[in-house]
């Protein structure tokens, strides 16, 4: 009896995944951006489609879409700053662990209008819902969104071009074709990016898919920053030896004779 409910629950969950009424086709069009000298920010096109089956109930035909872009990961601080005595002095800070250093939300319509207020907390629908971990103390946790030092935090983000989310970005081309831009700015952080794409319909979450592009550096500076934490010996040689060059040019040029 054992052995047939086993048998059971996994046929249920197989012929559940094979039930799936929807899936997401997406891609991006540039998987690998090149920051040069002279770069000045760009702007990347995802692209995608709703993937229709027999399963797909007969009346649903709207649908609404959430893009999530997710930069590599850092440790950041906040600062508060007060005047005292004439002179603006730092008063406290707050630590956020392992937050993006970019984040933008994307949909075809107000977040709010898209699903639940549970479900937006739970699958982080706007800049509001997204997980920021503090620490606070010695504890760890994500405050409320009013809460002034994380305010702030997007805030200064937000000025920078690095955390954004936008309502009206998402743009259905037919019932099932869509695209969006993800802006990047001139500062963007380096490294990986992931895109997550959740798919609504009637503010249930039907399916959701990722992808990802991938932001390098090319050129003299990267050159350097490379040598720098491969070669840490040999890259303070020769900076040592060409400040001695320039002190030494220095001088023969501004001697008085």
């Amino acid at each position: 009896m054992i052995a047939r409910a086993i048998i059971a629950a996994l046929l249920m969950l197989l012929l559940g995944g094979a039930a799936r009424a929807e899936r997401l086709i997406v891609s991006v069009s540039n998987h690998r951006v090149t920051v040069t000298p002279n770069y000045s920010g760009e702007e990347l096109v995802l692209f995608g489609s709703v993937e229709r089956d027999a399963a797909t109930p007969a009346n649903r035909n709207a649908y609404d879409l959430v893009v999530t872009v997710l930069g590599p990961r850092a440790d950041m601080v906040t600062r508060r700053k007060e005047r005292k005595f004439g002179i603006w002095i730092n008063t406290d800070y707050r630590q956020f662990l392992q937050v993006p250093s970019y984040l933008a939300l994307f949909a075809n319509r107000p977040f709010d209008q898209i699903t639940s207020p549970e479900i937006a907390r739970r699958q982080q629908i706007g800049l509001n819902n997204v997980l920021l971990t503090q620490r606070v103390g010695t504890d760890y946790a994500d405050v409320v969104p009013d809460d002034a030092f994380r305010s702030a935090f997007i805030r200064l983000r937000t000025q920078r071009g690095l955390y954004r989310e936008d309502p009206s970005a998402v743009t259905f081309l037919t019932p099932t074709l869509f695209r969006t831009g993800i802006p990047l700015p001139a500062e963007v952080p380096i490294g990986t990016y992931e895109v997550e794409i959740k798919l609504f319909a009637n503010g249930a979450l039907v399916t959701k898919t990722e992808t990802a592009f991938e932001i390098v550096k090319v050129g003299f500076e990267q050159f350097v920053a490379t040598s720098a934490r491969q070669n840490g010996l040999a890259y303070g040689l020769v900076t040592a030896a060409l400040a001695l060059m320039c002190g030494w040019a220095a001088s023969i040029v501004f001697r008085k004779d």
